[in-house]
């Protein structure tokens, strides 16, 4: 199966992208869904969270965020940890999920495409990106949050520069309505493997 990533920081567009894919057909992959489900569901990352966070992790099965959070904020080693124990399962769900669909490619949403080693596992890298201060704007709308949360998230990601640099294919998500065009224009690369 021919594997597409597409990624982007916040507030680029990588979801609508993603969900222009989604309307022409092609199967896409939301890894911040999986992560939510596998560290619900995954048994084996159940036990390794809980072996290395505690056993606060988990309140009767289901999830502690408040807790793991707390463990992870400001705390760099571990939060590492606990990326080091979820971006290898969301891989392997990935390489089945993939092989089960059906199509001639796949899409896979990731704002930390390349943090989580992702890159690896695919034939081709979109970077979605838009101005700064545009993101800023969408993503404070969009999420309710102030500039500085916005600012504070979009410091810890990959800068567009870096993204443009690494990815196979750069768009610029200005106009909502220019995507469409794009997407079709990429569908038909993908298709032909071009």
């Amino acid at each position: 199966m021919f594997k597409v990533g597409i990624t982007g920081g916040i507030g680029s567009g990588k979801s609508t992208v993603c969900r222009l894919f989604a309307a022409r057909g092609v199967a896409v992959y939301d890894t911040d869904a999986a992560a939510k489900r596998l560290m619900a569901e995954d048994e084996a990352l159940k036990q390794a969270i809980v072996a290395r966070f505690g056993a606060e992790s988990y309140c009767d099965g289901v999830l502690n965020r408040p807790y793991l959070a707390k463990q992870i904020f400001g705390d760099e080693k571990a939060r590492e940890a606990l990326n080091g124990l979820v971006h290898p399962a969301v891989t392997a769900d990935f390489e089945r999920w993939a092989e089960e669909q059906e199509g001639e490619y796949v899409v896979l949403e990731s704002a930390i495409l390349y943090e989580a080693g992702l890159d690896k596992h695919l034939d081709r890298v979109v970077a979605v990106l838009a101005p700064e201060q545009l993101r800023v704007e969408r993503a404070m709308q969009r999420d309710g949050a102030t500039e500085e949360q916005i600012r504070s998230r979009m410091a810890a990601q990959m800068d567009d520069d870096t993204l443009r640099a690494r990815a196979d294919i750069s768009m610029v998500n200005i106009f909502e309505e220019e995507l469409e065009p794009m997407v079709q224009e990429l569908d038909f690369r993908f298709k032909n493997r071009l």
